[in-house]
């Protein structure tokens, strides 16, 4: 049997029992139907796995014990910061959860003019938190310890604003370089993907005033889901650990 992976916000001390969180007594005993005895491993995102087993299941509380703690990270030495345009439907749940599994370290959604989705400022933190679930469900499939960090919804003319010592890039089909010409300083990269309507021109004009590089992925133009995944892809094949 699989040993289920989970996320606990709070600290974690070897030899100590620990009543684990609403999501994840929902998951063991409500789904999984986990047993006590049942071995698990425990992250709090401070980098270290926590191995244990359950001394308690019921169907509102699980409680496990901290067995011992394995400190090793499975982190890209890449610093990617993913800024992508928000889209409708499951694309953005489809980014999110593709981009934490490729190993990015931060993502922006950003809400730009052709954006399609337009909410209250309430319901943009109810999307905020539904996914911050997305990361950390990632995060217990793919191994990671390290929650990577997720913004809130931010506009386009905010974030482009901002300073940073990363390597400005975004995407453009007739773009003159490809990712494998570009060489990344230490701070890594700055990644914008527009939404699935694209960038206005004035959002291109503000990406060029502010020393975005453009990169090609090919001469095809891909959906704004596909276009994300390759380059993030790309970018940890060439400069990162994949």
């Amino acid at each position: 049997m699989r040993i289920s992976r989970i996320y606990h916000p709070e600290l974690l001390i070897v030899d100590q029992h620990v009543s684990l969180t609403d999501d994840a007594v929902n998951h063991l005993a409500n789904v999984l139907r986990a047993k006590v005895g049942q071995a698990i491993v425990l992250f709090n995102g401070d980098g270290a796995e926590y191995c244990g087993h359950l001394v308690d299941v019921t169907k509102r509380k699980v409680v496990a014990m901290v067995d011992s703690k394995l400190s090793f990270s499975l982190e890209s030495p890449l610093n990617i910061h993913l800024a992508q345009g928000v889209s409708r439907g499951d694309r953005m749940e489809w980014v999110i959860q593709k981009a934490v599994e490729l190993g990015v370290t931060e993502i922006t959604p950003l809400i730009t003019e052709r954006c399609g989705v337009k909410l209250s400022e309430e319901r943009w933190l109810k999307k905020h938190e539904q996914w911050q679930k997305l990361v950390i469900s990632a995060c217990e499939q793919c191994g990671r310890n390290i929650l990577p960090k997720l913004n809130q919804a931010t506009d386009f003319a905010d974030w482009i604003n901002q300073s940073t010592s990363q390597l400005r890039l975004t995407l453009h089909p007739r773009a003159d370089k490809a990712f494998r010409h570009i060489a990344l300083p230490p701070s890594g990269a700055r990644l914008l993907i527009g939404p699935e309507g694209g960038f206005s021109e004035h959002e291109i004009y503000q990406t060029e005033e502010h020393g975005f590089h453009t990169i090609q992925l090919g001469p095809r133009v891909l959906r704004t889901e596909t276009a994300a995944v390759a380059a993030i892809t790309a970018l940890q094949a060439i400069h990162g650990d994949l």
